[in-house]
């Protein structure tokens, strides 16, 4: 079995009931394993404890108020299978749908290829798997070339609509790009019946890209495995909150797919002197739009293969036009009599699993090569141009035309034996509890007719609904003069949990102390339903934010030039990275949640330890041609004011910054000019910003004259950058903030030109800019709709 067997074992306490199915291991593991770790990525276990039990309980909740309302009818679910390829992607969904029958009923449909005994009457493994099969349809016609193919969808046409009036299904689960599926969709859309697709927006490069995307209009929902396809169903006018990335069903059983007896499956179909990584399997299927070329292909194969003398497992091509031809090849070169290879017309998945997984190479054209093989890091050879447009892992190694044998020889040679690194791309294991949750949040009361997004969507908008599993988020890291934090920040610019540890002096006690917190806090997303989908991080000094690089910072971090954040940390979680100016994340910060949102120009800036700033011009951040733009705290308003740390005179944060106040403050307190009555300075307690703030507030004098020539040289900036950038906002952040707003506005009425005075100055009213801002440039770029 897979990984509930082996949990088994380790703890004696799991019902014996668990382990009566394989497939949706992942949602029985959910339901049930409480506190019992699986694990999920390399670097971080997934505790079950907390965020699942949190999971099931809003389900329960929701489906009390449902039985109150009335309304607690199940939602009858129909799944159609066409072969063997479809039945390995909804064989997951099924046992899913199948342990949760206080939700759902299951109707199976089974028709094309499963029924035919050339091709190893499939249907049979559905029996095994314990499925009534509500309905057989014989849908071939036999012939095996074009004119059979559209005569078998013309017969799945004629027979279909009898069957769905009896079964009378909420919602069908089409998967693919068969011609097969085209028929059951075109059939259940002209019946009214809601279509849930599964695989759309992929590219391949044949007919079924026409198909594909041609089911994907027909189709109400979508259940894509990969961010680019999701983009192409967002090109596609598709409503992106009727669109799914939840990964693709079959990667739930391969990713826990770990059968110890494995030698027992390649012996029986390979024979018993073969060993493990020293065989090959071959699976190659006729190309409709050039069929000619593809046995010609096919035929180079069978040659190459039989130079290269390895034993090798053949399996018989699919059902499209072309496929006979593609037999009598195989029969013609004595294939299924060859010592060195096995024929066969059909392998289980959980054996056909093994046997990929502990190949040597897989060679030909089909989809399991570029798709579900990379899960293991087996080397494939992708032959032609049927799947030339699919993404794929460094294991798969293109041969997209050959004239002779020695091309795809050469290729075995390069590739047979190798180990490459194992590939997500398409799915992280997890995708039966988001469809699962995906289909319960399916409201048969909306309307019927679907709905096209005309124009293209041109925003960057979160896909904020409710029925993805975790919340979709981002780490944000902020790198201050005095602490170092890291948080967890939901689509939504709330931060679910935040991290604070005061920033080391050194860098490589930084660069650890910054590694150390990411990876605790990554590990806490998954246990608080949060997908991290990048990281950001804000730090002070100039950044090249394309490289991910501290080019210099400011005296407040030390050891801090020339540093590159974005390797160390994308190295160590996997995900990307982006970087930039804690003055920049803040603009940034008010463009995606504050005051700034939907403005096309304005300005923030941030009064802190030092004083920073970022703009903001025609919906983008200005970096400069230097990465130096927007250092707007060392803009100069007196000739001869106080030093600044940039090495300049009479700069806004040698006036204005906390560190100007704090000097100015100890001056005043070693005169003792600074305390009042009713204020104390403790003798362990430095003398700081706080202590001349309250002075002030307090009626001393002096500090408020500090404060208010602080105010006037901030008001004095603003006044130079209305004159110079013209926004139609100024922004001040931070703690300061407050304390200048009166004093910045009067300097505006009285130094800045009538046309600009207009222009409005407000304090933000966000708490902590600087880890939105890294936020956001993760939430930004990752959920951007491109069209």
């Amino acid at each position: 079995m897979t990984a509930l067997w082996q949990l088994n074992r380790e703890n004696k306490q799991l019902p014996c009931s668990l382990i009566q199915t394989t497939p949706g291991t992942e949602l029985v593991l959910q339901s049930f394993c409480y506190g019992m770790e699986i694990n999920v990525y390399p670097q971080w276990k997934l505790c079950l404890q907390g965020p699942h039990e949190f999971y099931f309980k809003n389900l329960s909740q929701k489906r009390r108020a449902m039985e109150k309302n009335g309304d607690n009818r199940k939602l009858r679910v129909c799944v159609a299978t066409c072969n063997r390829a479809d039945y390995s992607k909804l064989a997951p969904i099924m046992f899913g749908i199948k342990m949760e029958p206080e939700f759902f009923e299951l109707d199976v449909v089974v028709l094309g290829s499963h029924l035919i005994d050339d091709y190893g009457n499939t249907y049979r493994m559905i029996e095994q798997d314990d499925f009534d099969i509500n309905t057989r349809l014989h849908t071939i016609v036999r012939g095996e070339d074009e004119a059979a193919m559209v005569e078998s969808v013309g017969l799945a046409l004629v027979k279909l609509p009898d069957v769905l009036n009896r079964l009378k299904p909420d919602i069908m689960i089409v998967h693919g790009d068969r011609f097969d599926a085209l028929a059951l969709a075109t059939s259940a859309a002209l019946m009214n019946i809601r279509i849930l697709h599964i695989e759309g927006g992929e590219v391949s490069g044949t007919i079924d890209d026409s198909i594909r995307h041609a089911i994907t209009k027909l189709a109400h929902y979508h259940v894509c495995c990969t961010r680019s396809a999701e983009q192409h169903l967002i090109s596609m006018c598709e409503d992106h909150d009727r669109i799914l990335l939840a990964g693709c069903p079959s990667y739930d059983k391969l990713l826990s797919a770990k059968n110890k007896d494995y030698m027992s499956i390649i012996r029986m179909w390979l024979g018993d002197d073969v060993k493990s990584k020293d065989y090959i399997v071959a699976l190659q299927h006729p190309v409709t739009t050039d069929i000619k070329h593809s046995i010609k292909m096919f035929e180079l194969t069978l040659d190459a293969l039989i130079s290269f003398n390895k034993r090798t497992l053949v399996l018989f091509p699919n059902i499209d036009a072309g496929s006979k031809e593609m037999v009598r090849v195989m029969r013609k070169k004595g294939i299924e009599h060859h010592p060195n290879f096995r024929a066969v017309k059909h392998v289980p998945f959980d054996q056909f699993i093994q046997l990929v997984a502990h190949a040597g190479c897989m060679i030909g054209n089909s989809s399991c090569g570029v798709r579900e093989v990379g899960a293991f890091g087996t080397p494939v050879i992708n032959l032609g141009t049927r799947q030339i447009g699919r993404e794929t892992g460094e294991n798969v190694l293109h041969v997209r035309d050959a004239d002779t044998q020695d091309k795809i020889l050469q290729a075995l040679h390069l590739q047979f034996g190798k180990q490459y690194p194992c590939s997500k791309i398409y799915g992280d294991g997890n995708a039966v509890p988001r469809i699962l949750k995906f289909l319960k949040s399916i409201d048969l009361q909306e309307p019927l007719q679907k709905k096209f997004c005309f124009p293209p969507v041109k925003e960057n908008i979160s896909q904020d609904i409710d029925h993805i599993l975790e919340t979709l988020s981002a780490l944000a890291v902020d790198l201050g003069g005095t602490n170092l934090r890291v948080a967890i920040v939901s689509m939504k610019g709330e931060i679910v949990k935040k991290y604070t540890q005061f920033n080391p002096k050194t860098y490589e006690e930084r660069i650890n102390l910054i590694l150390q917190m990411c990876v605790e806090a990554a590990a806490e997303a998954v246990k608080l339903n949060c997908r991290i989908l990048g990281v950001g991080i804000s730090t002070g000094g100039r950044v090249n934010p394309r490289e991910g690089v501290v080019l210099h910072s400011t005296k407040l971090i030390q050891e801090w030039n020339s540093v590159d954040l974005r390797t160390p940390l994308s190295d160590t979680l996997h995900l990307p990275v982006w970087v930039d100016n804690d003055g920049n994340c803040a603009a940034l910060a008010e463009r995606k949640f504050g005051q700034g949102k939907g403005l096309e120009n304005f300005v923030t800036l941030i009064t802190g330890t030092g004083i920073g700033g970022g703009i903001i011009h025609q919906h983008e951040l200005i970096h400069g041609s230097s990465f130096c733009a927007a250092e707007l705290g060392h803009l100069v308003v007196s000739l001869d004011g106080p030093d600044c740390s940039c090495g300049s005179h009479g700069c806004i944060e040698a006036y204005a910054s906390g560190m100007a106040l704090q000097r100015e403050a100890k001056k005043l307190h070693d005169e003792d000019l600074l305390l009042v009555e009713g204020m104390s300075v403790p003798k362990d307690e430095a003398v700081s910003a706080v202590h001349l703030i309250q002075a002030a507030k307090l009626g001393n004098v002096k500090a408020q004259s500090i404060l208010r020539t602080a105010g006037t040289a901030l008001g004095l900036g603003v006044v130079n950058i209305l004159h110079t950038i013209n926004p139609s906002l100024v922004i001040l952040s931070g703690v300061l903030a407050s304390h200048y707003i009166h004093i910045v506005k009067d300097v505006i009425r009285q130094q800045a030109l009538s046309s600009v005075q207009d222009v409005d100055v407000v304090v933000s009213d966000l708490v902590d800019p600087a880890l939105l801002g890294a936020a956001s440039m993760v939430l930004d770029y990752t959920t951007r709709r491109i069209c």
